[in-house]
């Protein structure tokens, strides 16, 4: 009795296996087929589109103000220092009095040498009475040869001796007029080198003052050597205009002209060294400084330009991500003329009018769909893009 029931109980327990299983197969036959996978949304980026315009053409370098004239003010006499009529650091015009030296001595050198030529000249007048009178007794017989000769030659000696008084009278002039120390040009005032009281000499290397004439101004500055022949041909047609700009290249310091080329190469470096003027109106440029130089060297008419932002760079060269009709985008190689306030000049590999990403390309690829943002959310797109390029 055992026994059977042993045998039911596993034919029952193998029934319900076999159930389970048939239940579990027609499940599974009946599960639905996976969904076939999603196209990638839309990049988000922000456009723009190409434009043609007049654009200029700038060589740009680096280069140091200069004075435009640079006066060490000396004293060419030695005396005492009476009066010191300028304020440090502040402009004088040319012909205004700097310094005063005590004139006494030099007047008293004046003074006496104006009293020989008197002396001299009265003596002079009486040889010339003599002269006249001995002349008039030698035709009537009564005055020898001699005499006449030895009047005459005192009559030129003392004529002689007047005209060296003339000149002690001029050099004593000169040197009274030394005692005013004046401004040779009109310019700003650097550090006194010497105080009221003190005795200066000729000899002082610092002199008195330096002077330093900042309007007009000049600019020194380099370019390379290859732009030579393009800056000569712009000058034959007339003046070049130079703009100076601050180190970070934001502010327009001033507007000057191109003054010269330097006669020689710096062979060291493969540059020219060229000179500018500016009328520096507003003091924005100061001796010693350094900044940013664009020559102006000609104009491109109708030449297409995008926001520099657009520019990448890749193994071939520059190249730009171009929009299609549908939205894709595709990699267009692109020669770039130049890069300046902004703007690319794009020599060949656009047409105007065509529309290319300029930020948000970190997530492209040829054939990607994009989506353009306007407003605060391009601003946005554009700012993490600028973040993005400056992190090393």
């Amino acid at each position: 009795m055992r026994k059977k029931h042993i045998i039911a109980a596993a034919c029952l327990a193998g029934a319900v296996a076999l159930g389970a299983g048939g239940f579990a197969l027609s499940h599974r036959a009946a599960a639905p087929a996976a969904a076939p996978a999603s196209a990638p949304p839309p990049v988000p980026v922000v456009a723009a589109t190409v434009t043609a315009r007049d654009v200029p053409i700038y060589l740009q370098g680096v280069g140091t103000v200069i004075a435009y004239n640079n006066v060490v003010v000396r004293s060419q006499i030695t005396g005492q220092i009476t009066q010191i009529a300028f304020t440090q650091g502040r402009s004088v015009h040319q012909g205004d009095l700097l310094a005063q030296i005590d004139p006494r001595p030099y007047q008293a050198q004046l003074d006496q040498a104006t009293a020989n030529r008197d002396r001299d000249k009265a003596q002079l007048a009486n040889a010339k009475s003599n002269l006249d009178r001995y002349t008039s007794l030698q035709t009537k017989g009564f005055a020898t040869d001699q005499l006449v000769e030895t009047q005459k030659a005192q009559f030129d000696q003392l004529q002689a001796m007047v005209k060296s008084d003339e000149a002690v009278i001029e050099s004593a002039q000169v040197n009274l007029a030394y005692t005013r120390l004046i401004a040779p040009i009109d310019g700003v005032t650097g550090i006194r080198q010497i105080d009221q009281g003190n005795v200066i000499h000729p000899t002082d290397a610092a002199g008195l003052v330096t002077l330093t004439q900042i309007q007009p101004i000049s600019l020194i500055f380099t370019l390379p050597e290859t732009t030579l022949t393009s800056i000569q041909q712009e000058m034959a047609k007339g003046p070049v205009k130079v703009m100076a700009y601050s180190q970070d290249d934001k502010t327009k310091l001033d507007e000057g002209t191109l003054l010269l080329i330097d006669n020689q190469i710096i062979q060291t470096t493969g540059t020219i060294r060229l000179r500018a003027t500016f009328p520096n109106e507003k003091r924005l440029l100061w001796p010693g400084e350094l900044v940013n130089v664009r020559l102006l060297l000609r104009t491109e008419h109708d030449a297409l330009t995008v926001a520099a932002g657009a520019v990448q760079q890749g193994p071939n060269g520059a190249y730009l991500y171009v929009i299609g009709a549908d939205q894709g985008v595709q990699i267009q190689p692109v020669t770039v003329g130049q890069i300046s306030q902004g703007q690319a000049l794009i020599e060949s590999g656009l047409k105007n009018g065509e529309t290319v990403v300029v930020a948000g390309q970190s997530r492209l690829q040829p054939g990607s769909h994009v989506r353009v943002l306007h407003g605060r959310a391009a601003e946005q797109v554009d700012l993490q893009s600028a973040v993005q390029q400056a992190i090393p």
